[in-house]
């Protein structure tokens, strides 16, 4: 594939080396502080206004986003590992710095001091507030749609608001737009006011059907009708077994082992096979893209299994949700109730008043409520009938609690937590605030 099917290529220079030089820095410095993936990027794009497209301008099969209120973090390291398969070397966001500083930060953490970067293709998670932006600085060459769910109406207001920012970025992609035929909203997509072809991804009615509650996706509040009946899916899910997973692409059957159970994780990876097949066109090998999924680890916090403690023989499991859906698609996929829960909110989800949406029957008690969101948390699982061992908003508290429970090996505790939690609970167990290896 020649480089002229990005686009133009933008080209790295010195005079890029102070923006980079001072990008790098502060990432140094402020990883040494424990945070702060975000500034590094602001400080660069300020001193260099033109060198997040001369960054992203270099890869050779061009750059992807990946859009959705659920599943971004997911099917970005889904398409990203598919591609590694494939003998790309690919550049991503692997912690999910989806705004313009954050995509910067992470580039530069690749880039030199003269703004060139090593791989052939760049995957992002993009925040959808900031698509349309972003796309008009980066030039994406496919862009993926998940799913429009109720998420962050204290920042979008509007769920129809959200889903009209994603068509919108998605009609700025150049070759290929991928999106949810089972979502009521984004299955409406105008395929004749996109500039790339457009295809579908979505699982069949019959597990749909068979799922407690569904997807989850928004009603279209200006739509009686979903419009999937008359969409062809590409690439759909026709059959799901714990983590065995079977979806046909382009009429091709692939069976794939997806890292984490749950129909939505199975609708994540037939949305990731399918990107990737547009990427790569006739380069695409089923074979390289099942043995990507056979040895995929979670993506960050999403069901990673860490041990409890040095010389325990128990593990500890990150169920990771931000919101009344992606909450309930995690219970639902639950084998049963767990044996030791936890679970944890703080300010990094502001208002929680969603969580009276959620149905909690997975569930038949919780051993500690943790996080500043605790009470709240505590008083909705009392009305829903779930018993609750203890109630402690500290955090590292509340671990040293989980670990004082009896021993019992080889069983998991599950830790049902929202994103700042998991990162917090990673680093108590030993973990750190690591990024995901990135490999060439």
């Amino acid at each position: 594939m020649s480089a002229a099917k990005a686009g133009k290529t933008l080209r790295p220079g010195l005079r890029f080396v102070p923006a980079v030089a001072a990008g790098k820095l502060a990432r140094f410095v402020t990883r040494l502080r424990g945070g702060g993936s975000a500034f590094p990027g602001y400080l660069s794009n300020r001193m260099a206004p033109n060198l997040l497209p001369t960054l992203a301008g270099q890869f050779r099969y061009g750059v992807v986003f990946v859009l959705g209120s659920n599943g971004k973090t997911t099917t970005t390291h889904m398409v990203s590992e598919i591609l590694r398969a494939h003998g790309l070397a690919v550049f991503t966001n692997p912690t999910g710095s989806n705004m313009p500083q954050g995509v910067t930060s992470a580039l530069m953490a690749d880039a030199t001091l003269t703004g060139r970067v090593k791989a052939d293709v760049a995957v992002l998670e993009v925040d959808e507030g900031y698509a349309a932006d972003l796309a008009d600085r980066l030039s994406p060459r496919v862009m993926l749609a998940l799913n429009v769910q109720v998420d962050q109406l204290y920042r979008f207001f509007e769920t129809e608001r959200v889903a009209d920012m994603m068509l919108d970025a998605a009609a700025r992609a150049s070759d290929a737009v991928i999106v949810n035929r089972d979502d009521p909203y984004l299955s409406k997509i105008d395929e004749t006011a996109m500039r790339g072809s457009v295809s579908y991804f979505g699982a069949s009615e019959a597990l749909v059907a068979a799922s407690a509650h569904g997807l989850v996706n928004a009603i279209d509040t200006r739509s009686d009708s979903t419009g999937s009946a008359a969409r062809h899916a590409e690439s759909e899910v026709v059959a799901v077994d714990g983590r065995k997973v079977s979806v046909v692409v382009d009429g091709q059957p692939i069976g794939v082992t997806v890292p984490a159970r749950g129909l939505h994780y199975a609708v994540d990876a037939a949305a990731a096979l399918v990107t990737a097949a547009r990427v790569l066109e006739a380069e695409f090998d089923a074979d390289n893209a099942a043995r990507a999924f056979a040895g995929m680890q979670p993506a960050y916090g999403r069901g990673e299994v860490i041990p409890l403690a040095p010389g325990r023989d128990e593990q500890v499991e990150f169920v990771m949700f931000k919101n009344a859906p992606s909450l309930q698609l995690n219970l639902d996929a639950l084998p049963g109730a767990p044996d030791r829960v936890l679970m944890a909110i703080d300010e990094g989800t502001p208002d929680i008043s969603w969580i009276y949406d959620v149905d909690f029957d997975a569930l038949d008690h919780v051993d500690v409520v943790s996080g500043e969101k605790a009470h709240q948390v505590a008083l909705r699982l009392e009305y829903a009938g779930i018993r609750v061992g203890a109630v402690e908003p500290d955090l590292a508290r509340a671990v040293s609690m989980m670990r004082a429970l009896p021993p019992r090996s080889g069983l998991s505790q599950t830790w049902l937590v929202n994103y700042e939690i998991m990162m917090a609970g990673r680093r108590l167990l030993g973990h750190g605030d690591q990024e995901v290896a990135r490999r060439a």
